[in-house]
């Protein structure tokens, strides 16, 4: 099967790339599809989808996913979301693994979500903890010694 067929029958997400569920179309490459999202957080909240059925991101060819990024960046653009400064308008590109972490479609998804004030777009908790830094320095090792493989 080639990379750029793996595909669920029962997926809503490939339905939408074959065009048996409608969508607003934005951007279409030959790796993914982007369009409005139904369900939105806030105006102009986007969904950019890889042509690749897969789950999880790690299930994913890199081609596809090499795909993602820039046509997030011509969205973000195109949202007038390129505002050069740190105040003001934002955006999150957020993009969730499992139902534990919020993952509702099994086809693996970014959101482009357009941050404009306090009130709309994506609301964030991140509880954080205090660090020890011995075991943080044995994590990064053992992590080093996994990548170098």
């Amino acid at each position: 099967m080639s990379v750029t067929a793996a595909v669920d029958a029962a997926c809503i997400f490939c339905k939408i790339i074959k065009g048996e569920i409608p969508s607003f179309k934005l951007i279409e490459t030959k790796y993914s599809y982007s369009f409005l999202d139904i369900q939105p957080t806030t105006e102009a909240h986007v969904l950019i989808i890889p042509k690749y059925h897969g789950a999880k991101l790690h299930n994913i060819p890199d081609e596809h996913l090499a795909d993602i990024l820039p046509v997030a960046k011509r969205l973000a653009i195109a949202l007038d979301l390129n505002v050069e400064s740190p105040e003001g308008v934002g955006y999150n590109l957020l993009q969730n693994n499992g139902r534990i972490a919020h993952q509702i479609v099994d086809h693996v998804h970014f959101h482009l979500i357009p941050k404009r004030d306090a009130e709309t777009g994506l609301v964030v908790g991140w509880p954080s903890i205090d660090t020890n830094f011995e075991d943080l320095g044995q994590l990064h090792k053992k992590l080093l010694k996994k990548l170098e493989n």
